[in-house]
């Protein structure tokens, strides 16, 4: 059986980087603990990107603006993201950091409650990444397919709670359970929706890869 934690300290010696100030974004923010893309998430982040080559790009949870950065290095010219946070202290930070990468432009900060913020969006997105609060992923979810365009892929980061999704809700901690609960509830409506072909990757914290299809009968 593979060591688990031998392969992913070896993936994370082949990282290159994401250059220099994504590189500061990443050792400021685990400095502070601010919850940040493993390096590996990171890695299968930019590779989505730039094989899906979205023109319209959603994210839920902007924190400092590193995974939208990540984004924006390996997007198409042209491209656009609008990115939605509400923790105020962060926002400045994440505003600051996209005008020194020059992406203000190209990057739409939305300040506020992803609940009211994802109802006043209009038109659809080619690609949605959410990381944001696990316990909502279900309940944005409805809007989230309204917004996700036909063959459009959505991304969701931190599905597999640091194992604990596995384990019975008697084995979580009770403060997690509420948690625990929906986000089981959200992986399996992901993988038992008609209209959305899913993936689970046992990568970093679990990524969920969901493309929304027009499903036929054989």
């Amino acid at each position: 059986m593979m060591d688990q934690q031998r392969i992913t300290d070896y993936i994370h010696s082949l990282d290159r980087g994401h250059g220099e100030l994504c590189g500061r974004i990443a050792r400021e923010a685990r400095a502070a603990h601010v919850p940040i893309l493993r390096p590996e998430t990171a890695a299968l982040l930019q590779t989505v990107t730039a094989t899906v080559r979205p023109m319209r790009i959603l994210e839920v949870g902007t924190a400092v603006g590193y995974s939208a950065l990540l984004m924006a290095q390996v997007m198409p010219e042209g491209a656009h993201i609008t990115t939605i946070e509400k923790y105020t202290p962060r926002i400045p930070k994440a505003r600051e950091n996209f005008r020194l990468a020059g992406m203000e432009k190209a990057i739409t900060l939305v300040e506020g409650d992803a609940d009211e913020v994802l109802e006043q969006l209009s038109g659809t997105f080619d690609f949605i990444f959410m990381d944001a609060a696990k316990g909502q992923y279900i309940h944005w979810l409805p809007r989230i397919m309204a917004l996700l365009s036909e063959g459009g892929l959505l991304m969701t980061d931190n599905v597999l709670q640091d194992g604990d999704i596995v384990e019975s809700r008697f084995a979580v901690e009770r403060r997690n359970r509420t948690i625990h609960g929906r986000m089981r509830e959200y992986l399996y409506t992901l993988t038992h929706m008609d209209e959305l072909q899913t993936s689970i990757l046992p990568v970093g914290d679990g990524v969920a890869l969901s493309v929304k299809i027009q499903r036929r009968e054989p």
